[in-house]
Order: C-alpha cells, then structure tokens, then sequence
C-alpha cells in the first residue's frame, strides 16, 4: 500500500527543491565560520586517591577516546576547557566511581569539521592502535551525513564499520553514538529547507538508533538539549537559541557543559554496570 504522507512529503520536497537549493547555497556562503578551539587534545590525569575496598595495584588507567566532527572538536566554544571534552574530564576526574575503579584517566580527542561518517571511518584505520584497549569511545557524527545528503544505506553500512574497527582494532569495550542534534531548530537553517534538513537528520538518527540496540557493547545516547535547558532554567523560559553558538549552528559553551554532565553520566553507568557483572 503507498503511504499517502510520504507521497505528498517527496511531491512537496520536489517542489520545493529549487528553494532549498537556493537556501543551501545561500547558507554555505553568508554562515560565519568558527574555527576550532584552542587547547589540549589528549592527556593523561592523575586521579585522587581515596580509602576504598580497591587496592592501588588493582586499580588501572580509564582509557577514553572522542572521535567525530565540528561538535567533537568543540566549534563555538573559545578554548577547548570551555568544549565537550574540556568540560568532560573535570567532572569523570572528581566521580566517585572513577576514582574507585581507575587510579588514572587516559584520554584523546580525535575529531575535525566536516567529518562524516566516512571521513571517520577513514581516520580510525589510519590511526595507530592503541597500546591499551579503549575502554569507553564516544562518537559524534550524522549532521555532516545530512548536510551532504548521504543515502540511508550508505549511512547504515558506515556506521556498522565504524563499529567493526572501534571494536576489532581499538577493543572498545563500551562504544556510544551521540543523537544527531535538532536540526530543524538550529537559527541558522531557515524555512522550508530546517523542515527538510530535520527530516533527514530525524530519519539518520532512526537508523542509528537501531544499528546501536543491534550490538552489544554499542549504546545510542539521546541528547535532550531543550530538556537539560529546562533543567538548567530553575522554571524560567530559555529560548532554545541559547542551545546554539553565533552562527546558529553549533552549540554554544552552555550546552557543552550540560552535554557533558549528561554524558559523564553515562559513562559512569556503563562502567557501573561492568564492573558487577
């Protein structure tokens, strides 16, 4: 049976293409650049040592790598201290349950704009291997996957090599993909093409979703920016523009420390939940 929505949706996208052409264009040439952040890309932390049932010996190095595109690499924050991974490492340095399990944390930032999931394909397979297995890999990619169009099958078959390698030539023992972000409100995509370009991110996360619950070890993060606003807010409307940095794109130092509170959560419950199995 043909679905009639998704009939109308390509019999509207068909009409409208010569818009989101113009609107795409119009975007790539006016959109302020921001370069990538200033700052450390790799390090290895000392962590503090506590009295707890866990002897130093038995304790080991945490071993953590972030690979990806723009978001990754921290775009729209200053410094790095102010981006994903500097705002990252202070909170997992100062956790309870890192500190009991791990007596250091080895960490690397492995991530460049514009990177789709094939350029992060590539750059896994170009990159050494690692001396010690990864013990948790986070992964940021899909927005460059639709900007570019990238076909559905095409993005499927990436991300499942993407696992392959993080898995077989990093021994990532916990690998986790963030949601793509909500396209469809960045400022800087304009009408109709944000409502195309939402579409398109909403269908890639589906299949990355799937892919993630597909594999063990493979978790699929949900990144609920206007949930974390709101938590932030004290029951104060935020506009959700604050999610984003100045070219409207990116995401702003505020949401990079919510995002990385919410990650080092998960973190932390994944190495929880293997440490009791």
């Amino acid at each position: 049976m043909i679905n009639s929505n998704k009939v109308a949706t390509v019999a509207r996208d068909m009409l409208l293409a010569p818009v989101y052409l113009y609107q795409g264009r119009k975007i790539k040439r006016d959109t302020v650049r921001l370069p990538e952040p200033n700052g450390d890309r790799h390090g290895l932390v000392q962590l503090n040592q506590s009295t707890d049932t866990l002897t130093d010996e038995s304790k080991q190095t945490l071993s953590l790598m972030i690979v990806g595109d723009s978001a990754a690499a921290g775009v729209g924050s200053q410094t790095q201290q102010e981006a994903l991974v500097g705002r990252l490492i202070p909170v997992l340095e100062q956790h309870p349950t890192i500190n009991l399990m791990f007596n250091t944390l080895n960490w690397s930032l492995q991530a460049t704009t514009g990177h789709t999931s094939f350029d992060i394909l590539r750059r896994l397979y170009v990159l050494p291997a690692p001396t010690q297995p990864v013990d948790v890999m986070v992964l940021s990619v899909g927005v460059n996957d639709t900007t570019a169009n990238v076909s559905v099958n095409k993005w499927q078959q990436q991300i499942e090599d993407i696992i392959a390698i993080a898995q077989r030539k990093f021994g990532a023992q916990e690998l986790i993909f963030f949601s793509l972000p909500p396209m469809a409100q960045m400022p800087a995509i304009p009408a109709p093409l944000n409502n195309f370009v939402g579409a398109k991110a909403s269908s890639l996360d589906g299949i990355l979703q799937q892919v993630c619950d597909a594999h063990d070890g493979v978790n699929y993060m949900a990144t609920d920016f206007p949930r974390m606003i709101e938590e932030h807010a004290n029951g104060m409307p935020i506009d959700i523009a604050v999610m984003f940095a100045s070219d409207g794109f990116h995401p702003s130092s505020l949401m990079y420390g919510y995002w990385a509170q919410q990650l080092a959560e998960r973190i932390t419950q994944l190495l929880d939940n293997s440490a009791s199995v």
